[in-house]
């Protein structure tokens, strides 16, 4: 999106965003991502500890915006900054549907047959301000939150070009239709298996590539789930007993509620991603473990 913005008539004239952090296993200190896109394009960035301290401030009101765009900042906005300057924010729903920091991944998991992007003023509620812009995206039956957030950028980018051309009017939210998109925590992560089978599909594409669900097995082992999808289990032999994780021929098979996941792509822990049937070849002579876990 910020190339989308670079390449219009309303080029960034400052770059901000979170400071370095220390990450993966080295625990070496990383910069978000913007950072390497903001350079190659040469344009100033700033990364202070907190964008609502002074010494920000004043940075920011040095350069002079017209309008601060926000996009993914990842950090509360308070007074007196956020009455300061005209303030754009970049939301992926369609709002006030999913307000809340994950909204990609909760619709994915929800079911939802369309998404999008809204362009509001930001206030000190999360997500509740007036909408001046908002597009629809369709979810596609084998979207990931891969696939479904690289459109939504671009369509992000296209509709924050719109708004600033043509200066829309805002418009209040409604009061019906409010849902929250809570942060992806851990629990959230592990495939439950006495949830659904469509259920579970959808909570892997909702959390693929980036993030990642899980089956847990026999000794706290888990076992990473990169692609899935819900069972055709041709005799009722054929269907594991729920939690059980097991092999049919070359499939892998999770027991659920209404059947069973088939597990398509899998990571083992410390492994690299494989195909079911590699994972099967790979363990022990009678298949899979079972996961134990009810």
């Amino acid at each position: 999106m910020l190339n989308r913005l670079a390449a219009s008539a309303h080029r960034p004239v400052l770059v901000v965003t979170r400071p370095d952090r220390p990450r993966g296993r080295g625990r070496r200190l990383e910069s978000p991502p913007v950072v390497a896109s903001a350079r190659s394009l040469g344009l100033a960035v700033l990364q202070p500890e907190s964008v609502n301290s002074q010494e920000a401030r004043d940075a920011i009101a040095a350069v002079a915006p017209e309008t601060v765009a926000i996009c993914a900042f990842g950090g509360l906005i308070r007074e007196p900054l956020l009455s300061t300057h005209e303030m754009l924010n970049v939301h992926p729903s369609l709002l006030p549907r999913w307000r809340g920091a994950a909204p990609i991944e909760r619709a994915i998991d929800a079911g939802d047959r369309e998404t999008g992007v809204s362009i509001m003023r930001p206030t000190a509620e999360l997500d509740a301000g007036p909408v001046c812009l908002a597009r629809p995206e369709p979810i596609h039956a084998g979207d990931d939150f891969g696939t479904l957030s690289t459109r939504l950028e671009a369509l992000a980018g296209d509709l924050l070009v719109e708004a600033l051309d043509t200066s829309p009017p805002f418009r209040d939210q409604p009061d019906d239709g409010v849902t929250l998109a809570e942060k992806v925590v851990a629990e959230d992560r592990r495939l439950d298996p006495a949830r659904s089978s469509a259920a579970l599909e959808r909570r892997v594409r909702a959390l693929s590539p980036h993030l990642g669900a899980y089956v847990e097995l026999v000794g706290d082992e888990r076992l990473g789930v990169l692609r899935a999808r819900v069972a055709a289990v041709a005799a009722e032999g054929e269907r594991p007993a729920p939690a059980d994780l097991c092999a049919a021929g070359d499939r892998l098979l999770l027991g659920c509620a209404d059947g069973a996941l088939e597990l398509v792509e899998v990571k083992p822990a410390g492994g690299r991603a494989m195909d079911a049937a590699a994972y099967i070849r790979g363990r022990q002579p009678d298949g899979a473990q079972q996961s134990g876990r009810r």
